[in-house]
């Protein structure tokens, strides 16, 4: 087949000698699937990420993850990835990065998800002690509060029948955390948080994970939505003191300081924290789960009953991550101008990337005659629509008023259980029940 630049002549893209996609860019979109791929934002261990717009949407831009070539060949990861993608994909709430699409394009699996131009938080904290700023209290207050919402939503998220899910995420952390540049609190990766960890478990790479994993976790016990809260506790007090929370010179050292859960309260570090705040980061960093917040919405609830005293403005936040992150702004607001404005339909004549060839088997829908069992290989898309609400019968529980877990909401083993719990919901072709 003759090469004609980042794509064949049918329109299906094609790796580099390297075997990286090509990652298109304004002027020279690459064709994914129903995609446009408009430029790389980020390569990681794990996956690379693109700027992209769908075809036949080009007014949205998106975010475009694709796993790395080499994970795909591991049969245990592809299964869990397409599992908790499609966990990822009900999970609407403001708080949460919207998933819009699981699937595979010529071998490549991928996730589609909203475009959140900003930082993550790892990346303001480091700027943060870079130029010896503190991110201010009330903005920090308000971030936890943020991501305790989009927390609860998960937690108590029910299947068509009313049955608790007990989605538990696991793997909160400042990465994990997205600040837009438009001042919102996005949690990313929530659905494939789980996937992550049990395949990096496996392989013995979780460094940097256990700062951000609750007592329990780290002993291997059964966990629960309190695990979360423990996590979110440990980002709220890195976040008003600027330090990591828990160190240790060895993976060792640093577990036995997680497991005794000995925290200073934040004021000894930041003389702006109140003893109610104080009070608040200790209840949420409680060694024993008793004694923690019961629900992230009861969390939640007290930090922006904080929040109140602050008369904050969630404008302030966005001016915040501008600021400290000026440069990195305006060239951001430049590259998504020219993405949004790119033609990606050029008249004869023009050049451009030829018009898409629907290839057979790409791209395409779960049917029920393709469906796989749960120990199978996927081996086609696992969609929802694009652009979507979540699914109407996918219910949410109200907290009881006590301020206790969920009924049914009890803690959750190492070995999951979440596709049995998700076929009242998605049914065995993986596309959401009528």
């Amino acid at each position: 087949m003759e090469n004609t630049g980042n794509h064949t002549a049918g329109g299906t893209p094609i790796p580099d000698a390297t075997g990286k996609l090509s990652p298109g860019s304004p002027s020279e979109p690459v064709p994914f699937g129903k995609y446009w791929l408009l430029g790389l934002i980020a390569r990681g261990g794990m996956a690379e990420v693109y700027r992209a717009k769908m075809q036949s949407k080009p007014d949205r831009l998106l975010a475009i993850k694709c796993m790395r070539p080499q994970l795909a060949k591991e049969a245990r990861f592809v299964d869990m990835f397409i599992r908790e993608g499609k966990l990822a994909v009900i999970l609407d709430h403001g708080a949460i990065v919207k998933t819009i699409e699981i699937g595979r394009i010529d071998g490549r699996y991928f996730i589609a998800m909203e475009y959140i131009g900003g930082k993550d938080l790892t990346q303001v904290l480091r700027r943060c002690q870079e130029t010896h700023q503190r991110i201010p209290v009330p903005h920090a207050v308000y971030m936890a509060a943020k991501a305790a919402e989009g927390l609860h939503f998960a937690h108590v998220l029910t299947d068509a029948e009313g049955r608790p899910l007990n989605i538990v995420n696991r793997d909160v952390s400042p990465s994990n955390v997205r600040l837009s540049y438009d001042g919102q609190v996005k949690l990313i990766d929530f659905g494939i948080a789980q996937a992550m960890l049990k395949f990096t478990s496996e392989i013995g790479v979780l460094k940097g994970k256990f700062s951000y994993m609750s007592p329990e976790q780290i002993r291997g016990m059964p966990v629960d939505a309190r695990t979360d809260i423990f996590s979110v506790g440990i980002i709220l007090h890195e976040m008003l003191t600027t330090e990591k929370l828990f160190r240790g010179d060895t993976e060792f050292a640093l577990m036995e300081k997680v497991r005794k859960a000995e925290v200073t309260p934040p004021s000894k570090f930041n003389r702006r924290v109140t003893p109610e705040l104080d009070a608040v980061v200790l209840k949420a960093l409680a060694r024993d789960v008793g004694d923690r917040y019961q629900t992230a919405a009861q969390f939640a609830q007290d930090l922006n009953s904080l929040l109140a005293n602050y008369r904050f403005d969630p404008s302030e936040l966005k001016e915040f991550v501008r600021q400290l992150f000026r440069a990195d702004y305006q060239k951001e607001e430049t590259e998504i101008a020219a993405c949004l404005a790119a033609g990606l339909a050029p008249g004869p004549g023009q050049g451009g990337p030829p018009a898409r060839t629907p290839q057979p088997g790409a791209d395409s829908r779960l049917r029920r005659e393709d469906q796989t069992q749960p120990d199978e290989m996927p081996e086609i898309s696992v969609t929802q629509e694009p652009i979507a609400t979540a699914p109407p019968r996918v219910q949410q529980t109200v907290a009881p008023s006590d301020g206790k877990a969920p009924a049914g909401a009890g803690p959750e083993k190492a070995s999951g259980g979440f596709w049995s719990k998700l076929k009242a919901k998605f049914g065995k072709d993986g596309a959401p029940s009528k």
